[in-house]
């Protein structure tokens, strides 16, 4: 890669250079972990909603379209969220946007927590959803920004993983609540424990410093040294100038422009096919299971909603052990080769559990094939798909659109994840659970087929690479 002409922006190269090659060190997790705080707080929230779904309906009574509508608010504020916040964060800088989505994503949680009619906690659901889209983009540009090269990929797919953290997190404190009080009114702890996270994450942030990518794109290379200093890299004398703005495109429609316009393809359709699968199956997780006649001992409203709790936790626990296949298989094989392998997994999966319904068979091979097919989606997902999507975006576009084009393909995503929510009860209606598996298999192939077909047309995906490379290759 050519050095940038013109003696001023020297000195940002080098701290860039010394930022790619800084040693992973206590100050680069701890800054990880915060950035990726949106990530655990959507497993959290997603799965706090799921379990205190049923004590809200029988709290308040709710029809099924206000069930619904709560249901898909968070998933729907999120892909505005999504769509706003990456362009904001491209504007005016990552951290302001790391902090605005926390605050409203407590704002959301509280009200909800707070709230004594159904439309109060429809309007906080979605407020969490906004405050998690936000978040999606802006954490993905901030981490592939600030991390080391050689960990990029490594970090990028944990930022992802904490979803799964997330959820198991949401499920210990759902379960240490039902355990405890077993009440009707235990959901205002469940929903509002989110709030309180989003509080901690806020104020920890204040700390974050701003990413020096973003800071040199924008002609502020001679603040860099201190968040240089934050992140541990070497010491450097600034430089005593800001270097040139660099004239990097921006907007929407640049990522549909010739330049761009496959690799958007890339980052969001697969995306959008992954979450009609991803929340469609996790959200009704239980009522699947309860379908296909798991045996239970449970009895009442509150013991069949602890059960269904603790049955979503063990089926959960396989998110984050294929996360964790993830963050070594993701970096050696490459996200191309592992996402395409990923969705074939899910459509396997999909395929075992069809296999389970259709075929019947004695109570213990039904229970193996219905849990094998459960533990084969979760892993394929999130070694695939659920981990390489949310990384595709920050390395293939440059840093002036880089959030903007995390926030289009997040926002994709969330609206596969609405329409998943809102298909998959009807589809079950009319179809069976048959008709569910049978979709959720065919839109898992197809999600493999749109990636092998738009990588194929795209010859250089960036692997580990400098970032300021992705412009060239563009």
């Amino acid at each position: 890669m050519a050095m940038p002409v013109g003696t001023q922006a020297q000195p940002a190269q080098i701290h860039l250079d010394l930022l790619d090659t800084a040693p992973m060190g206590w100050r680069q997790y701890f800054m990880w972990l915060l950035a990726s705080g949106g990530t655990l707080l959507d497993g959290f929230s997603i799965f706090s909603l799921g379990v205190a779904m049923p004590l809200l309906t029988e709290r308040f009574s709710l029809s099924a379209l206000m069930v619904g509508l709560i249901g898909s608010a968070l998933v729907l504020g999120a892909a505005f969220g999504a769509a706003f916040g990456g362009p904001a964060a491209d504007r005016f800088g990552r951290k302001p946007a790391l902090l605005v989505d926390m605050a409203i994503l407590a704002i959301g949680a509280l009200l909800s927590a707070l709230a004594n009619e159904p439309f109060l906690i429809l309007a906080g659901q979605f407020l969490v959803g906004i405050g998690i889209g936000i978040d999606f983009p802006v954490s993905a540009s901030y981490v592939s920004e600030t991390m080391p090269k050689r960990e990029r990929s490594r970090m990028m797919v944990a930022t992802i993983a904490l979803q799964s953290v997330g959820m198991l997190v949401g499920a210990m404190v759902a379960l240490a609540t039902l355990r405890l009080s077993v009440s009707v009114t235990d959901w205002r702890w469940i929903v509002g424990a989110t709030g309180a996270g989003a509080i901690l994450f806020l104020l920890f942030r204040l700390w974050l410093p701003e990413s020096p990518r973003w800071l040199l794109e924008h002609g502020k290379d001679h603040i860099t040294a201190p968040p240089e200093a934050a992140l541990g890299a070497l010491p450097v004398a600034p430089s005593d100038h800001a270097g040139p703005v660099r004239s990097s495109p921006s907007g929407y429609s640049v990522l549909f422009s010739r330049a761009y316009h496959k690799r958007t393809l890339l980052a969001s359709a697969p995306w959008f096919l992954m979450d009609i699968a991803t929340y469609g199956v996790g959200l009704f997780t239980p009522v699947i299971l309860a379908a296909i006649h798991l045996p239970s001992n449970t009895s009442g409203p509150l013991a069949a909603n602890f059960a269904a709790a603790e049955g979503s936790a063990a089926i959960d626990l396989f998110l984050l052990i294929g996360f964790l296949i993830g963050l070594w298989a993701v970096p050696r094989f490459g996200r191309i080769h592992m996402q395409i392998a990923g969705f074939s997994g899910m459509a396997m999966g999909m395929l075992l559990l069809l296999f389970a319904v259709l075929a019947g068979g004695g109570e213990g091979a039904h229970i193996a094939l219905v849990f094998a097919g459960f533990i084969l989606f979760n892993l394929a997902m999130n070694a695939g798909p659920n981990a390489t999507t949310f990384t595709l975006a920050p390395e293939l576009f440059p840093t002036g659109i880089r959030a903007s084009a995390s926030g289009f393909a997040a926002a994709t995503a969330k609206v596969g994840a609405t329409l998943g929510i809102f298909m998959l009860p009807q589809v079950k209606e009319f179809a069976g659970v048959a008709g569910v598996l049978a979709l959720m298999a065919v839109v898992s192939a197809i999600g493999a087929t749109i990636t092998a077909i738009l990588a194929a047309d795209i010859r250089d995906i960036p692997e580990g690479r400098e970032l300021e490379a992705i412009s060239e290759a563009a």
